[in-house]
């Protein structure tokens, strides 16, 4: 059985125009749809993009302003913190959180301006009131002495009699050379000034044991507590201490470089701070434990002494008759420029009148004549 093909009936041309329009309207809605969707992932790709450069942009700045601040910061903060901070850094490896989390985080919570120590300073001070004070005792003293080297080598053996030591001298201070027969030599020696540093126990000894070396002129005896500035400085090594401590355990259990290089500058910050307040410390205990003693040495003046016999009588005169010359000369010297100017105009007067003389013995020669 053959079948016979059913022919399509024929399209007008506006039912075509139809189709057509209908395709590419379909057409032109998948592009726009297409269009959309790739602009859409387009832009959180590149919102993303953004996103991230800013985060990174935002960590570097912080890590560059923010990290020296909170490591100037770290070094001072106080002593109580610094120990409970070491015992509660939390190493939780089995976490996987990294060393210098916690450390960090401390450092960054930090109150900032806080002195090391000043908490532990004020309590420790409060609760020991009735402690020794640290107190500094300075002495200084103006000696009249016949020989001033002599002297100034008394005085070092009275420092070392007492347990002390001559930290400066200058003798001769005013020395002058003058010529003899045999060249240009030194004069004998002038004033001069010594210090002495002696136990502060003995610096009342010392200052009574002065009138042995000469006349004392005057004498001045001087005290500054000093008790606050040792006990925050104790206080402050005690937390700097600490403080690297726990810095040195943290480089131990660093897991990258930038944490090895955070510690290890915060270890060298806290290391400088500690050895300024190590030195400072030291230098107010040894003024505490010894007493300064300035002593000044001065000549007594020399006295004249009168004439003992003819001789002395002769010579005595001899001197006063030059000296009285002398004066006169010098009297002269100054008296000649004012006398020359009378002299002169005398001598212009005389010669004026004897002109007028002559011309009227002349005139009265011819009246007669």
């Amino acid at each position: 059985m053959t079948t016979t093909p059913t022919e399509l009936p024929p399209l007008s041309d506006e039912a075509v125009g139809r189709i057509e329009e209908a395709v590419f309207a379909q057409i032109a809605e998948e592009r726009n749809a297409e269009k959309a969707h790739t602009t859409a992932v387009r832009r959180r790709a590149r919102r993303r993009g953004w996103l991230t450069a800013g985060g990174v942009a935002a960590a570097f700045a912080v890590g560059v302003l923010v990290t020296p601040a909170i490591l100037h910061t770290a070094g001072s903060v106080s002593a109580g913190s610094s120990g409970s901070s070491a015992v509660s850094a939390p190493y939780d490896t089995s976490s996987g959180a990294k060393p210098l989390t916690g450390a960090t985080k401390e450092l960054s919570q930090a109150a900032p301006g806080s002195v090391p120590g000043a908490s532990g300073g004020s309590s420790s001070s409060s609760s020991s009131s009735n402690a020794p004070r640290d107190v500094i005792r300075t002495g200084s003293a103006t000696v009249q002495v016949d020989d001033v080297r002599k002297a100034a080598d008394a005085l070092a053996a009275l420092a070392k009699q007492h347990g002390g030591f001559v930290e400066s001298q200058q003798i001769g201070s005013a020395q002058t050379p003058v010529r003899t027969d045999g060249g240009i030599v030194p004069s004998p020696a002038g004033d001069g000034w010594t210090t002495l540093r002696v136990p502060a126990a003995e610096l009342d000894a010392v200052m009574a044991a002065l009138r042995d070396q000469g006349t004392v002129l005057a004498t001045t005896v001087g005290t500054n507590d000093v008790t606050a500035a040792t006990t925050d400085l104790r206080a402050q090594v005690d937390s700097l201490t600490a403080s690297v401590t726990r810095l040195t355990q943290l480089m131990s259990q660093a897991s990258s470089v930038a944490d090895l290089l955070t510690a290890e500058t915060a270890l060298t910050d806290r290391q400088t701070q500690l050895q300024s307040a190590q030195q400072q410390l030291k230098d107010l205990e040894s003024q505490v434990a010894m007493s300064s003693v300035q002593v000044t040495l001065v000549r007594e003046a020399p006295t004249t002494a009168d004439p003992a016999g003819f001789g002395d009588g002769l010579a005595a005169g001899w001197k006063g008759l030059i000296v009285s010359l002398n004066a006169i000369v010098i009297a002269i010297g100054f008296l000649l420029p004012w006398l020359a100017m009378p002299t002169v105009l005398a001598l212009v007067l005389w010669a004026v009148v004897r002109i007028r003389r002559a011309r009227r013995a002349a005139a009265a020669a011819r009246h007669d004549g």
